[in-house]
């Protein structure tokens, strides 16, 4: 408590004398004022965390002094106080911002009370704020070029409605990235953001995932469970893989689009939401409805508002920004000094095609971070379009050599399907609960 810091503003100065010595006996640093005057020259000085501001001040009023100093200071909580309070003049100071009003004879007890609710107030509403811009950091869009000035105008607008959205794209474009910032630049911000990846969860729990379940509906349902639609009620529902939906689900969820309304899996009761859905996929949904494996009517409710994200070998000018943002981003993530790279090897990543799109770059520039000794990355640190194996003579046991071999054998397949679970699983003739598995059991990083 050492480091909180409580001014008081009062013209008495046996006031001042009593609020310090009750703030000091708390273990606060306490600094006083006079007038109104005397608490601006102390406010350019230093910020306290609370500020207890007296009504009647010689000069400028407490009143005017709250004015100035909710628009100097909108963050600090102001606690007013008066020896002549009556409630039109507690009503007006609430209203222009103060936290609360006391009144002379001031109660011990209710000073301290009052002094510790505002700074507990404070100290969340500090961190919903570093919160707020620790997401708004991490979800932004980086580069400069044409292709994506209009994606960041196509975001804004889009943003600004609850329109369905269909993000477009290759398998690490980011279009997970560009779900979170349509839900922090729209109304919703402040509610829930909860996504669901249809291609990683198993087609007979999916139903229960997105509407989730009733105690004793199904074997292993021991209690009840909302449903991700439940939990996104008043934000955003990201269907992310959503080609990847069986026919079935598709039906119910249209005709949650249509209602707005559900039942758990196992109930009878309706229960209603207020969700904007935004979907993503990698699929060409409309080759997928001529196969029949999407529904056309769900096609149209999905895409209402477009969004397609250009590969990265389309817009390869945003290359050295991505580069300087991931370089900075890896280097606090695993507490290193900031690397840089250098002329060659930029250039080499400049001419790369880049298959796996932003992904593969954050991946490589992630191991680079890493596997990079010296503080300045060469051309020839760089590997392109392959990944370091094992040498599986190394190992004592064959099931250590085996292991080692399929968490290759995956990660390799990964890589050539551009991270696509789904693709992949068919391609190791597998499902896809099961490659989720195994890519948890190895600890494969996926991007």
């Amino acid at each position: 408590m050492a480091d909180t810091v409580v001014c008081i503003v009062d013209d008495e100065e046996g006031i001042r004398e009593t609020l310090s010595g009750i703030f000091q006996d708390e273990g606060y640093a306490v600094v006083t004022a006079g007038t109104a005057e005397e608490a601006f020259a102390l406010l350019r000085e230093q910020t306290p965390d609370l500020l207890f501001l007296d009504v009647w001040l010689p000069g400028m009023d407490g009143i005017q002094a709250l004015k100035k100093i909710r628009e100097q200071n909108p963050d600090l909580p102001v606690v007013m106080i008066s020896g002549h309070g009556t409630i039109e003049l507690a009503v007006n100071a609430t209203r222009m911002g103060a936290y609360d009003f006391l009144e002379k004879p001031l109660s011990l007890e209710r000073v301290v009370l009052v002094a510790t609710r505002a700074l507990e107030r404070r100290s969340l509403e500090m961190e919903n704020k570093s919160l707020r811009e620790d997401l708004t950091k991490k979800w932004r869009l980086i580069g400069s070029s044409r292709k994506m000035k209009q994606l960041d105008e196509q975001l804004d607008l889009a943003a600004k409605g609850n329109s369905r959205v269909l993000i477009l794209g290759e398998s690490g474009t980011g279009k997970e990235l560009v779900a979170h910032i349509l839900h922090e630049r729209s109304a919703r911000a402040h509610k829930p953001f909860v996504e669901v990846n249809c291609a990683a969860i198993p087609q007979e729990l999916i139903e229960s995932e997105l509407f989730g379940h009733e105690k004793g509906s199904f074997t292993g349902a021991f209690e009840r469970k909302k449903g991700k639609f439940e939990l996104a009620d008043g934000g955003t529902l990201f269907l992310d893989e959503v080609g990847d939906m069986s026919l079935s689900t598709q039906a119910k969820v249209l005709r949650v689009i249509e209602t707005q309304e559900f039942q758990r899996v196992g109930g009878s009761k309706s229960i209603k939401v207020d969700v904007r859905i935004v979907s993503a996929t990698n699929k060409d949904l409309a080759e997928e409805v001529k196969k029949g494996t999407f529904r056309e009517d769900l096609l149209y409710r999905l895409d209402v508002i477009p969004i397609h994200l250009p590969p990265l070998r389309e817009r390869k000018e945003d290359i050295p920004e991505l580069v300087d943002y991931f370089l900075g981003y890896f280097a606090a993530e695993y507490g290193q000094k900031p690397k840089r790279l250098d002329p060659e090897g930029l250039t080499m990543l400049e001419t790369y095609d880049w298959p796996g799109n932003i992904r593969e770059l954050r991946n490589i520039i992630e191991r680079l971070v890493i596997m990079t000794p010296s503080d300045t990355i060469t051309a020839r640190n760089i590997v392109l379009g392959e990944t370091l194996r094992s040498d599986y003579f190394t190992f004592s046991t064959l099931r250590e050599a085996r292991e080692s071999f399929e968490r290759d054998f995956i990660i390799r397949k990964l890589e050539e399907n551009n991270w696509n679970i789904s693709k992949t699983a068919e391609i190791l003739d597998i499902e896809r609960s099961n490659l989720h598995r195994k890519i948890k059991a190895y600890d494969i990083k996926t991007p």
